[in-house]
């Protein structure tokens, strides 16, 4: 009997040792993404397209400023453009603390081009530590290498806030987890705008729409055949949920009621100076929909990600919109 535990303490210690091998590596040697030799050409061009991507449509300035919650829709603060600070934690239904980093030229200016770009594209930090999903890199993954050349060029271009935001602490497993997420650039060519479908398909990625707009199992995981059926939940601290609208084509609980000119209206409302700072009471609803920085998505954009919504396989899913606190 005592050969069979001594047998048995071997094979435990194997299987120990083994898992702890494993974690090392994942923690030691993931992600491996090499950094690449990079200098973006900060052309007029570039900088301006860059400016329209990271406000209106893959809004960077949305995560990395700072946000007036007080009011509908959390419009951005001006004058803290980039400057990082948003706390995304366990009141809002993360596994762990993450803190939106300073993308000014005083905190990522000592970066190379290529180590933003691989920040951007892979989600890896300088440091070659990798960055929690929150950061929608894996859809930035996809966009085309010149839309991210712009963005760079736009980035180096804003006015440096010194702000040092405290560092992410991600939950366990999540801390393992986090390093075999991040994968290389898989860059696709940006379609011609005429090609209102494929353009319209690009542009929805690059916006990320697709994140908020599919029900997870609250473990982070997209509820398979669920895409773009809404049911995300946003937690608020006070205990509001809100959760995202169908935007499929399903005739009872999708997106019918809109046609395209008025899907456009409809963000095109909050570029009304009227419209941008509501104030909303602390219990009352709000929206985590950054209505406002979408406003200024271009109406050829916004009429491309119509067409390409209209094309979804329908999904009948009728969604609660908002749950009020209980304190």
């Amino acid at each position: 009997m005592k050969k069979v535990f001594k047998i048995l303490g071997l094979l435990l210690l194997v299987v120990v040792v083994g898992v702890a091998g494993l974690l090392t590596y994942v923690k030691t040697a993931l992600p491996d993404i090499p950094v690449k030799d990079l200098k973006v050409e900060a052309t007029p061009e570039r900088i301006e397209r860059g400016k329209y991507l990271a406000y209106n449509v893959c809004l960077c300035m949305d995560c990395h400023s700072t946000r007036i919650w007080t009011e509908f829709s959390g419009p951005y603060q001006p004058g803290t453009d980039g400057k990082g600070g948003e706390v995304f934690n366990h009141d809002l239904g993360f596994p762990g603390v993450y803190t939106s980093k300073n993308i000014t030229p005083a905190g990522i200016g000592n970066w190379t081009d290529g180590e933003i770009y691989r920040a951007i594209t892979s989600g890896v930090s300088k440091s070659g530590a990798p960055l929690f999903p929150v950061m929608p890199y894996l859809y930035y993954n996809k966009m085309d290498t010149e839309d991210i050349y712009s963005v760079i060029a736009f980035i180096r271009t804003l006015k440096p806030i010194e702000n040092k935001p405290a560092e992410s602490v991600p939950d366990f497993p999540l801390n393992f987890i986090m390093h075999t997420i991040p994968q290389p650039a898989s860059p696709q060519k940006r379609p011609d705008p005429t090609d209102k479908l494929a353009y319209g398909a690009y542009i929805c990625n690059a916006s990320a729409c697709l994140e908020c707009h599919t029900k997870t199992d609250g473990k982070g995981n997209k509820l398979p055949g669920m895409d773009f059926a809404g049911g995300f939940e946003f937690k608020f601290p006070n205990g509001n949920i809100i959760r995202s609208a169908n935007l499929t084509p399903d005739a009872e609980t999708g997106m019918t009621s809109y046609t395209r000119e008025t899907f456009i209206e409809k963000f095109k409302a909050y570029a009304d100076s009227t419209q941008i700072h509501q104030k909303v009471a602390p219990d009352a609803f709000n929206s985590p929909m950054p209505w406002t920085m979408y406003a200024g998505m271009k109406e050829e954009d916004l009429g491309a990600i119509y067409d390409y919504l209209k094309t979804l396989k329908p999904v009948k899913h009728s969604v609660e919109k908002f749950t009020p606190g209980k304190g």
